[in-house]
């Protein structure tokens, strides 16, 4: 395993260590709302401080851009090496004792993602991947499936709604998705469904409005197990620009013409 690989899973199993103890007795976890319908608890702080720790007291010199603490103060535009983290992806799930979140680190280096985990400590699933040397859950190699037509995929989707446009749009893409697949699964963490695609457990996925984030480890383990992550429209640009569609390569193409008309 890479060096920094490794520093980052223990990084993430630092801060899974933080989640399964709040966990336990979730009645006591202080809740804040950032948002409409937009939560975050003192255990997605404590797991950021924890992953921050890892990283910066084996990396001094690399930048952050964290969920929480936002960008660290060395953060500019041509920083060489910035970790990407998302703490708590599914911090509503986690509120409720629903299974379903995780930790998600990645190292981007010069604007490539080379480096990425995504930890799921309720499974204890640990999916890593760097560029080029393929895309693993629990030191077992990963690939998308082999599934080339979207009538028999199984798709992963999230929506946070913040108006009733956006509610609006939804709707119609959930329908047309509905009908043009086997089944939709909105399950409520984005890094994970992204994990998912990499192990095969979805054939595709596709959600707007996302951050880097929640995109930036899962992206890596899907091209590196031989999916496809790109725009609305497509195009390679996703990471900043929120709206994401992946998938194998073939259900790639079909989400792309589905998904064409809410690419703006």
């Amino acid at each position: 395993m890479h060096p920094m690989l490794n520093t980052a899973v223990k990084a993430a199993r630092r801060a899974a260590a933080i989640i399964n103890r709040a966990s336990f007795d979730l009645d006591r976890v202080k809740v804040t709302e950032k948002g409409h319908k937009d939560f975050v608890t003192e255990v997605d702080q404590a797991a950021e401080q924890a992953i921050i720790e890892v990283l910066i007291g084996a990396y001094p010199d690399h930048a952050v851009l964290g969920e929480e603490s936002g960008p660290s103060a060395n953060l500019h535009d041509d920083n060489e090496n910035v970790w990407i983290i998302d703490p708590l992806d599914g911090t509503t799930n986690f509120i409720h004792g629903f299974p379903q979140y995780c930790v998600s680190i990645a190292l981007q280096q010069r604007g490539q993602i080379t480096q990425a985990v995504v930890y799921d400590p309720t499974r204890n699933d640990l999916f890593t991947a760097s560029k080029g040397g393929g895309a693993f859950l629990n030191e077992k190699r990963l690939r998308v499936t082999k599934r080339d037509k979207i009538a028999e995929a199984l798709i992963g989707t999230g929506f946070m709604y913040r108006d009733k446009d956006g509610m609006d749009e939804y709707l119609k893409m959930f329908r047309v998705m509905t009908e043009a697949s086997t089944g939709l699964r909105r399950a409520g963490a984005a890094a994970l469904d992204l994990a998912y695609v990499a192990a095969g457990r979805l054939d595709g996925f596709f959600e707007k409005g996302l951050k880097p984030w929640d995109m930036a480890a899962g992206s890596l383990l899907i091209t590196e197990s031989g999916g496809i992550v790109g725009t609305f429209a497509g195009e390679s640009d996703y990471l900043y620009k929120g709206n994401v569609i992946a998938g194998t390569p073939k259900v790639f193409g079909q989400m792309v013409n589905l998904l064409a008309p809410f690419a703006k």
